[in-house]
């Protein structure tokens, strides 16, 4: 059954053709890009907007697009409406007039999962658009050398656990299609063998099957291990992380699913030294992680119940985890918008709802390349993934 903004979202494209201006509308946003420029080189047609709307009109001709179900043509077209959504903010003209947008895909999800949030777009279908705007500029360079110094079967196969590597390409395609330049053929030609290399290896449309989870954890840390050779998990602590924003659930999972284990909390450790939010924020962190480590050595199983927004915040404490052999199970919670703010502004905490609106801007979908589980949750507990 749609929702409000499923049929709001449809009715953009299914008419005569794409209807831009109501598009503006919906994504106000994207009256920036009328003004953001790009280097000529790679996009003669001129300005992001000029651009999007090429790029979508591309999309909708593809026979993987008419071939696509109703969802997944919805996921495809916001993710090519919104997929520069960021270049406004990331634009730099060097002293030679070259211009560019460096990290403009990474921020561009960040930005889409924020508006389609506000807009109550389903979860599932939110961050299939987020995903493949993270990554919509792979395919054009994964065959290429890289400065990781990955294959092109480790890419694909990380590229599989974030997302549909089949909608990828479409979009990839689309997304070079819709532009003015010289040459496009070696991009085409990337991601015509990313889709090839994908389907050979089993996982164009579902992750790359691994024989075990700590399998698949150490293969994507880097370690030279085989998908399909089954490692043995250490023994160690079973440690929960807990990821979401404030006033999410996060406290009432933990009160439900964790009775007694012990709970590692910044609120908790900054009501205990008597800091207010915001307030020696080095000192919360630094004493939430030592006793982390304590129970970490002891072996002892516990939860680490923080915001945790950022793959940077989450890296640092996962990194500690697993230099003690921990088992680590994150859960996500997520409650809407309205949902959010009125629980922030009655429960006891000095943090304000401007201040938790600010943290949005962290706000980056923990996935199953980080730790051995994930489970994503609504406010009610009801599994969203």
């Amino acid at each position: 059954m749609k929702t409000n903004i499923t049929a709001q979202v449809d009715a953009l494209w299914q008419g005569q053709g794409v209807d831009f201006a109501a598009c503006l509308d919906v994504f106000p946003v994207l009256e920036q890009a009328k003004t953001t420029p790009q280097d000529p080189v790679y996009h003669g047609e001129g300005d992001v907007w000029t651009h999007t709307q090429m790029v979508v009109s591309e999309l909708l001709a593809l026979a993987d697009f008419q071939a696509a179900s109703e969802s997944e043509q919805r996921v495809l077209f916001l993710a090519a409406l919104l997929h520069d959504v960021a270049k406004y903010r990331t634009t730099v003209i060097n002293e030679q007039g070259r211009i560019s947008q460096p990290g403009h895909s990474k921020k561009g999800a960040l930005d889409a999962r924020i508006v389609l949030w506000e807009l109550g777009l389903p979860f599932a279908e939110r961050e299939a658009v987020c995903s493949l705007i993270a990554v919509h500029q792979v395919p054009f360079f994964a065959f290429e050398d890289n400065r990781h110094g990955h294959t092109p079967q480790w890419l694909c196969h990380s590229l599989s656990w974030q997302t549909n590597i089949r909608l990828l390409c479409a979009l990839a395609e689309a997304d070079m299609h819709g532009r003015v330049c010289a040459d496009k053929s070696q991009a085409l030609d990337n991601i015509a063998l990313l889709r090839e290399l994908a389907r050979e290896e089993g996982c164009e449309q579902t992750p790359k099957a691994f024989a075990n989870e700590h399998t698949r954890l150490r293969y994507f840390q880097g370690h030279e291990v085989y998908p399909d050779f089954a490692l043995q998990m250490p023994q160690g602590s079973r440690v929960t992380l807990m990821c979401g924003l404030p006033a999410s659930g996060k406290n009432t999972w933990v009160a439900q699913h964790a009775a007694g284990v012990p709970v590692l909390s910044y609120d908790d450790t900054r009501q205990r030294l008597g800091l207010k939010y915001g307030a020696n924020e080095g000192l919360v962190a630094h004493t939430v992680l030592e006793e982390a480590k304590a129970h970490l050595r002891a072996k002892q199983d516990f939860v680490w119940n923080a915001t945790h927004l950022s793959a940077q915040m989450r890296q640092k404490n996962l990194a500690a985890c697993f230099a003690y052999d921990a088992h680590v199970r994150m859960v996500y919670v997520e409650a809407d918008k309205a949902t959010l703010l009125k629980r922030n502004h009655v429960r006891d905490s000095s943090l304000s709802n401007a201040k938790l609106l600010q943290m949005l801007k962290h706000w980056e979908m923990p996935t199953k390349l980080e730790a051995h589980q994930l489970t994503v949750l609504g406010d009610a507990g009801q599994l969203m993934d």
